[in-house]
């Protein structure tokens, strides 16, 4: 299904793939990086990528309304998580931070962005192997420190295959597995949260997910959908 081009050193795999979709590359063509100048993560924050880890981007042109794009998102934390799972011990499992955090004893072990372009959707995804940003303001981790052995290409390799596993599952089926296999690894019904959302923040009890991927919150003012933003604490 997927097409690898490599290279050792680029400015971003996501801008790459991007110039590479506007000259018609087909479905399931994959930039993957040994390093990366300026990677990006959401929000346009810079992403951290030196060698040693895993930088690449998917392109996927997929006959989905746009209504269901944000349903992407979730099929590639989970092949992430699935990937991350391969490659730690057998005790050690990857856990899910809305919308599409994936975390490994409470650090962050990768990021992954999601863009569309032109009817076609770009998936970014950054995995820590061997390093993780060393002043972030949040928790981090990496699979090596995390009791994993791996080699970037090996880690590719598993990712595209759980990646093509999960959409396969999402095109038959639709969100509904998705959804209930992306609960069964994320912080439980009933967790206290806050989420930022651009300028503010919003605290209430974690409710699940909506039938479309929106985070539902019960807060003081009733239950909320929040469509947009990252959850920033716990309790």
């Amino acid at each position: 299904m997927f097409q690898v081009q490599h290279h050792e050193r680029i400015g971003s795999t996501s801008d790459e793939i991007k110039r590479l979709a506007a000259e018609g590359a087909p479905h399931g063509t994959v930039v993957h990086a040994d390093e990366q100048a300026t990677g990006r993560g959401r929000f346009g924050r810079t992403w951290f990528s030196p060698p040693g880890n895993l930088y690449l981007s998917v392109l996927l042109r997929l006959d989905l309304p746009d209504a269901r794009g944000g349903e992407l998102s979730f099929v590639a934390a989970l092949a992430v998580a699935d990937t991350v799972d391969a490659l730690l011990p057998k005790q050690t499992r990857a856990s899910l931070k809305w919308p599409n955090d994936v975390l490994v004893n409470g650090g962050k072990i990768a990021g992954i962005l999601v863009e569309q372009i032109d009817g076609a959707r770009i998936v970014g995804i950054g995995l820590n192997i061997l390093e993780a940003p060393r002043n972030a303001p949040y928790k981090t981790s990496t699979v090596v420190a995390s009791g994993g052995l791996a080699t970037v290409d090996g880690a590719r390799d598993i990712l595209l295959d759980r990646l093509a596993k999960r959409l396969e599952v999402w095109g038959k089926a639709g969100f509904e597995p998705i959804r209930s296999a992306w609960l069964a690894r994320a912080h439980p019904i009933g967790t206290a949260l806050r989420a930022g959302l651009g300028g503010r923040t919003e605290e209430g009890i974690f409710a699940g997910l909506d039938e479309d991927g929106a985070m539902l919150l019960d807060t003081l003012e009733g239950r909320k959908r929040i469509v947009a933003g990252e959850v920033t604490g716990q309790g």
